[in-house]
Parts: structure tokens; C-alpha cells; sequence
């Protein structure tokens, strides 16, 4: 069983994994998120060229098993399912969300969220996440706060999305695991 930090796909990542510890814990900090008491079911991937994403998947099938590939706002999305986990701040993570390039151009190649699972009713995930979050935390320069609600194409639960960044990393509230939405799927 391979580990996901001896693999040659994955070197990149590896070594992004400090910066993306860094960056959320001061983004963390700056919300006042206290996330100790809080359940992140996966960890998420941005990459600019389909050919880094391949890379990456070639490289997690070698320590990890496919849970779910879907197209999700007309991007493949891949989850897998890691042999060993991912450790960021108080989390084990083994699902990795690794989705193929979009639209949209991010800053940066590498780790970029974080998913915080809020069981609850999805039409109250709004109120909820944001009683998390300190008022002059969201007032603050360079702080975007983002709702959404992504669907595959199978889903059958209503999945809404409050998203909060600082333009480096985000932090991802949802009513329910991906695990669950996977299952919805089938």
C-alpha cells in the first residue's frame, strides 16, 4: 500500500502542503473559525492544465481508490479515497476532491480548500456557517464570501455551498459529507 507522500505524481503537492497549512490557519485566524470543534470530511485540488490533473490522478490511483468521477458545472471531478490520510491542523483527511481546470484561474496550483461538513437543514447553511464567523472577520479587505450550489449530475440532495476566501485558500461549509452526496448518486 503506497503512501500518497512517496508518490512521484504527487512531489508537487507534497511540497505544497506546509504553504497550505500556513495559509489556512491564518485565514482561519482572521474569520475567528474556531475548527476544533468542527468535522472537514475532504481537502480540495486547483490546477491550471488538464495535464497536471491527469498527473495528479495517476498519481493518487497509486495510493488511494476512485470513489466517484462526475461532472459537476461541466468539469470532471474526480474524489478518491486515500489508503493513509492526509493530516491538516486536527483532521485525518482521506477523501481528495480533484477536479480538472474551469473557467476560472486560480492563483495558485496546489491545495486550495477545505470542506466543513454542518449537518443540518440545507436551506439554513447560510445562517449557520456565518454564526461561525466573526462579523469584522468577513468586513475584512480582500475577504469574498461566495454562495452556490453545486449538482452532478446523479446528485439527489440539495448540496448548497457557502464558501469563504481570501484569495489564497477557502474554507467550504455543506450540510452533508461526500461521502453522502456520493451515495445520493447512486
Amino acid at each position: 500500500m503506497n503512501n500518497w507522500q512517496e508518490i512521484e505524481e504527487l512531489r508537487d503537492i507534497v511540497a505544497d502542503l506546509p504553504r497550505f497549512r500556513d495559509d489556512l490557519q491564518a485565514l482561519t485566524t482572521r474569520l475567528g473559525l474556531v475548527i476544533a470543534p468542527l468535522h472537514a470530511d475532504h481537502i480540495s485540488l486547483r490546477c491550471h492544465q488538464n495535464a497536471t490533473a491527469e498527473r495528479w490522478r495517476r498519481g493518487f490511483e497509486q495510493c488511494g481508490e476512485l470513489l466517484s468521477e462526475n461532472t459537476i458545472n461541466g468539469r470532471p471531478i474526480c474524489l478518491f479515497k486515500l489508503h493513509q490520510p492526509l493530516h491538516v491542523e486536527h483532521w485525518a483527511f482521506t477523501v481528495i476532491e480533484l477536479p480538472w481546470p474551469g473557467e476560472k484561474r486560480y492563483p495558485h496550483e496546489g491545495w486550495e480548500h477545505i470542506e466543513i461538513v454542518l449537518p443540518g437543514a440545507p436551506e439554513t447553511l447560510n445562517t449557520r456557517a456565518l454564526a461561525l464567523l466573526a462579523d469584522e472577520g468577513l468586513s475584512q479587505p480582500g475577504i469574498a464570501v461566495k454562495t452556490s450550489s453545486p449538482k452532478g449530475e446523479r446528485e439527489r440532495l440539495p448540496n448548497p455551498t457557502l464558501a469563504v476566501t481570501d484569495g489564497k485558500v477557502t474554507v467550504k461549509f455543506h450540510p452533508w459529507t461526500i461521502e453522502e452526496i456520493v451515495a445520493s448518486e447512486q
